[in-house]
């Protein structure tokens, strides 16, 4: 569960490490960002010579959260950390590689991330 100013780590290699909340997309009144939601996110740290910059503002996916998700089965899942995947206006990646386990909460929406991730829970 992300809100604003809520810090997450960048798990792609676009070169970003970690970025802050800026809004939740999805209507006027959403606060809360859970599992496969869509973030606007401004850069805070990066490694020097990548494309993305410190202080520049992306759109990015929410892959893990710390909070529990619920499943259809009953089950639930959390993670370490919370985590998302910066992607461009369209919805598509823009890194080409994603680090660490993602949700498979995202396979419907976002099959690319799904196909890329090393594990998916």
């Amino acid at each position: 569960m992300l809100q604003q100013e809520s810090i997450v780590r960048i798990v792609d290699n676009t070169g970003a490490k970690t970025a802050l909340v800026i809004r939740v997309l999805g209507g006027s009144k959403k606060r809360y960002g859970y599992i496969g939601d869509v973030v606007i996110v401004s850069v805070k740290s990066c490694i020097s010579n990548s494309n993305i910059k410190k202080g520049e503002k992306s759109r990015a996916v929410i892959v893990r959260t710390v909070y529990k998700k619920r499943r259809y089965d009953g089950s639930y899942i959390s993670f370490d950390d919370n985590a998302c995947i910066l992607i461009n206006n369209n919805g598509e990646m823009l890194g080409t590689r994603v680090f660490g386990p993602v949700a498979r909460e995202l396979r419907e929406k976002y099959p690319k991330i799904v196909s890329l991730a090393s594990e998916v829970l």
